[in-house]
């Protein structure tokens, strides 16, 4: 597991993500001693585990095989266990927080599969109740019967578990920026991190949210489709990346990239060539090209710009043909690596 802190550390991060098992799979082998020792050594070295989940800059991953949602209760019981598998290793290796996708209800209904959720959290939780280790509910798209499409749904999750007895403290969020977008939360349009940022403040408090996921959207806003795109290179685009990492809301909190692995044209990894534009972007420098895709807005538009009188956003771009990219080889454990934490703009006329 290692191994993910040194890759994103050679990309000049200070956050990662990882899975502490094989997410394909239900059993895990026990973390071995040296294992953890090589870990936690690498984290205090990097300084990247604080005394509190707030200041830890490391995240996990749970099974995508995890459903706590479900009506059948084998396939419930099974998601239990290994949702308890999943908190006891990332207590264990000192981790701050635990994204997990809600569920679905399939053939139950939305109110059920939330008290099914929320009743299983509060399960978890009960047998580590002064851990550091914050459980995050991550929007989704809203494909199908998944829960946690909307904000709202979200912030009801989180208030049953803590009737149940999860302690507040230990339940928070992680908003995924493609899924939010495929959602209906417009991060194209000019205002759109700014809307979202106030959706999610009335609905589960900006204080909740401990993780960011930054990936572009194959999908347009609105389509419910769940397809990660390069940065700027999809549907949210470049100047509507700016425009988020411009949003005072969501400065401080760790910044993960779920986008596509492998090497671009010229056989730099993409990992490499998103981080890169992100940070340009931070500084609210919006390319008009990205070797091929044409940004037609600005940062300044993005933020002070109206939308057409057809509605549509300001923030158009064209897609090129796809190069042809090597495979990515999958590093032991590890998902992604995180972007940069910390995002500061020149002048508040970018926000």
């Amino acid at each position: 597991m290692s191994a993910a802190l040194l890759e994103a550390e050679s990309l000049g991060l200070d956050c990662v993500q990882v899975f502490t098992k094989n997410q394909q799979q239900w059993k895990a082998p026990p973390l071995k001693a040296e294992m953890v020792d090589d870990w936690k050594q690498h984290l205090r070295r990097l300084k990247w585990q604080g005394e509190a989940a707030a200041t830890n800059l490391v995240v996990s991953h749970a099974s995508y095989l995890i459903n706590l949602a479900s009506p059948d209760a084998g396939l419930r019981a099974k998601s239990l266990e290994l949702m308890r598998e999943e908190y006891a290793r990332c207590v264990t290796l000192g981790i701050g927080q635990l994204v997990f996708h809600p569920g679905a209800f399939t053939t139950s209904s939305l109110a059920e599969g939330m008290e099914r959720i929320s009743a299983a959290v509060a399960q978890v939780l009960s047998a580590w109740p002064d851990a550091q280790t914050v459980m995050c509910f991550e929007n989704v798209a809203g494909a199908g019967s998944t829960i946690g499409r909307k904000f709202e749904e979200l912030a009801e999750i989180r208030k049953r578990a803590i009737d149940h007895g999860a302690p507040a403290e230990q339940v928070g969020f992680c908003i995924d920026t493609c899924h939010a977008h495929a959602a209906g939360y417009d991060l194209a349009a000019p205002g759109g991190a700014e809307r979202t940022a106030e959706e999610l403040e009335r609905t589960v408090g900006l204080s909740t949210v401990r993780v960011l996921h930054l990936n572009d959207s194959k999908g347009a806003a609105g389509s419910r489709l769940d397809r990660h795109e390069h940065i700027g290179r999809g549907t949210i685009g470049a100047a509507g990346f700016a425009g988020f990492l411009a949003c005072p809301a969501f400065a401080g909190i760790p910044k993960v990239m779920e986008t596509p692995k492998g090497e671009d044209a010229s056989g730099v990894p993409w990992d490499s060539v998103n981080v890169a534009l992100l940070r340009r972007l931070a500084k609210g420098d919006v390319p008009t090209d990205l070797g091929g895709v044409l940004v037609v807005a600005t940062a300044k538009a993005v933020a002070g710009a109206k939308p057409t009188k057809a509605g549509k956003s300001a923030v158009k771009t064209t897609q090129p043909r796809k190069p042809k990219a090597k495979a990515g080889k999958g590093k032991a454990a590890a998902k992604v690596v995180a972007a940069a934490k910390k995002s500061k703009t020149k002048k508040k006329a970018r926000k």
